[in-house]
């Protein structure tokens, strides 16, 4: 009996310290790129071929043949079932919209050249504004400048309605940092454009604003991005009732959202990478910290400080300057108190007259975010520590301020250090991913639902290649990742309506005019049907109908899934602790402070993904992709 309890020890012990992938999927050539959908279903990119594969189960869904494929070939469009895939070949270029469940075209157009570096869609007004730059390539460590250029189509048929250059080149950015050599660049650097009130607004060289429809320019007002070298040194722009307001130079504008003018401007601020707008109040951060443009690496700029002003007038109300030591993102208790941490204190200051409340030391090196749990508590984190502390506490002058919890994982101590330190970083930045929990004002007060959605229907790859980004810049955007309910389909799911019965809770729209065909002629587009050369495989076209509906309400119903999800687990890399004895990842709950997850993966592919909704683990290794379980305690 004793030697049959010692047997089943062993292999627990073996199962637990040996990462099995739950499925791996082998595909035709080495693995260049990788991301997931918000359908749960993985885009995968080789030396000759583009797949979508099921996440869930390994499954090829779709294949389609073509060579010299980048990450930045391949765009999702959101709120829809649709990517956008561009491909140069030579003289000839084309841009498709792709339905993602099948890989089949819908559109095509052979007028645009370059590859899809942002995008913004308003699918209510039937239109799509993608932002293309030509040969977005170059060597990693050098100075890539490009001149993009800015396509407006309908959404529903890929008719283009204009188009505009801009006046000058703009700085790339890297999209990677883990790699020498030649690389892909983007506009990750730069805020996506963003569609409101039947607008355009482009973010790229200042601020400039086009009638969405027609392209007639409205306004526009030239100023530097990027101060210093550093990604993202303006605020997101966040709007009410009357005005959009963004930042730059030192600036904070309010943009009259029916006239597009320049109401008033706040002057001498500092680099302004954060605001909100709550009630007649606009709160700015000045300072923080960024991601250096030329090799990724992490520095602070000032002046640090948080100021609040009049949405009316611009008048500056009130501005705290106790921040010397760097500083986070700011986030909100309530509607009067704002938490901020600098690299020895959490400080929390009253949001009516700017006095701080109460200044203590949280003992987190390198604090880089700040964020709130469901139990409200300040959780402040670094890339390899978190402390969590009671907001009573914050609140009061007296006595010590002590952690409620606190949670360490040092990266491993072998292996090549830069490569560690990458996948570090990018495991504590996949909380980020799905927008985490309230970091920010705009999730906290009435009226935020209608600002994220809006803030919603935009593309960049911040959301894909997270983990190019110090978490500073990414707490401060994750309060607007947001995935809206509504949807509108073009591809198969438009075809088989009786799969929407099964599904509550998602918006759903098909289009009355949807043509299943649809051709090149004379350049302009029309609906297509893709050639064998183009797709080899396409697992739902030959499904018999009720498998199909089936197949179709899993995937919307992941997508359901994802629109209330909110991430709990903050993941570390690091040396694992008994039985394991190797390396791989720790999730701890930011609600509890508790090791709840492991990964056994010891050398990920420094570009792996998790998928929450699953509970899997996706990493590459040559030409195979594999998914391990996500282990909980």
């Amino acid at each position: 009996m004793k030697a049959f309890f010692l047997l089943c020890s062993l292999f627990l012990f073996v199962g637990l310290t040996s990462a099995q992938p739950i499925w791996q999927s082998n595909l035709d050539s080495r693995i260049q790129f990788y991301q997931t959908t918000d359908f749960g279903i993985l885009l995968v990119g080789t030396n000759n071929s583009l797949y979508g594969i099921d996440g869930k189960t390994g499954q090829r869904l779709w294949r389609r043949s073509h060579r010299g494929l980048d990450e930045t070939s391949i765009t999702p469009v959101p709120a829809t079932d649709l990517i956008l895939f561009t491909l140069d070949e030579g003289k000839k270029s084309r841009l498709e919209a792709v339905d993602l469940l099948t890989g089949n075209s819908i559109w095509r157009s052979e007028k645009v050249k370059g590859d899809v570096l942002q995008l913004a869609v308003e699918p209510s007004k039937d239109l799509l504004a993608v932002v293309m730059v030509k040969k977005p390539r170059g060597e990693f460590g050098k100075e890539l400048r490009r001149r993009p250029k800015t396509h407006v189509f309908r959404l529903s048929d890929g008719d283009k309605l204009w188009d505009r250059n801009f006046v000058n080149d703009v700085e790339l950015m890297p999209s990677r940092f883990d790699k020498q050599g030649e690389i892909a660049f983007t506009l990750d650097n730069y805020r996506p454009p963003l569609i409101l009130d039947g607008r355009l607004f482009m973010f790229y060289e200042g601020v400039t604003s086009y009638d969405a429809r027609t392209g007639k320019s409205r306004e526009r007002e030239k100023f530097g991005i990027n101060e210093d070298g550093l990604a993202l040194t303006d605020a997101d722009p966040v709007f009410d009732e009357k005005h959009i307001y963004i930042s730059g130079r030192g600036k904070v504008r309010a943009v009259d959202r029916r006239t597009g003018n320049v109401v008033w401007k706040a002057n001498d601020l500092g680099v302004t990478p954060e605001i909100a707008v709550v009630g007649d109040i606009l709160y700015v951060r000045t300072g923080g910290q960024f991601t250096r443009i030329r090799d990724g690496e992490i520095k602070k700029h000032g002046p640090f400080g948080v100021s609040a002003i009049d949405t009316k007038t611009g008048k500056r109300l009130w501005r705290y300057k106790g921040a010397d030591k760097g500083l986070t993102n700011f986030v909100f208790a309530d509607r009067n108190t704002i938490l901020i941490a600098d690299s020895d204190d959490l400080i929390s200051i009253d949001a009516r007259n700017g006095k701080r409340i109460r200044k203590s030391e949280h003992k987190v090196k390198d604090a880089q975010f700040v964020l709130f749990n469901e139990k409200r508590e300040a959780v402040v984190g670094g890339r390899d520590r978190l402390s969590a502390f009671r907001m009573a506490d914050l609140k009061t002058k007296n006595g010590k301020l002590r952690p409620v919890w606190t949670a360490r994982h040092k990266p491993p101590s072998r292996g090549i250090f830069r490569v560690v330190a990458g996948i570090a970083l990018r495991a504590t930045a996949l909380y980020f991913r799905y927008g985490g929990l309230a970091t920010s004002a705009i999730n906290v007060f009435r009226g935020a639902s209608i600002a994220r959605s809006a803030l919603s229907f935009r593309w960049s790859g911040l959301k894909t290649r997270f983990s190019a980004f110090d978490l500073t810049t990414l707490a401060s955007n994750a309060g607007r990742d947001y995935i809206g309910n509504q949807i509108r389909v073009f591809g198969i799911a438009s075809r088989n309506p009786s799969f929407l019965n099964r599904i509550r809770g998602l918006q759903i729209i098909t289009p009355n005019s949807l043509n299943p065909r649809r051709r090149i002629i004379g350049g302009i587009a029309r609906r297509a049907t893709p050639s064998r050369a183009d797709v080899r495989e396409s697992l739902l076209e030959r499904l018999d109908p009720v498998r199909r509906v089936e197949k179709l309400s899993d995937y919307f119903l992941r997508r359901q899934r994802l629109t209330a999800f909110r991430g709990n687990y903050m993941y570390f890399y690091t040396d694992l602790p008994r039985p394991f004895r190797k390396k791989g990842l720790v999730g701890v709950n930011v609600h509890t402070g508790e090791d709840a997850r492991f990964i056994l993966v010891e050398k990920p592919d420094a570009r792996f993904i998790t998928d929450e909704i699953n509970s899997l683990f996706y990493s590459a290794n040559g030409r195979r992709l594999l998914a391990y379980d996500v282990l909980n305690r």
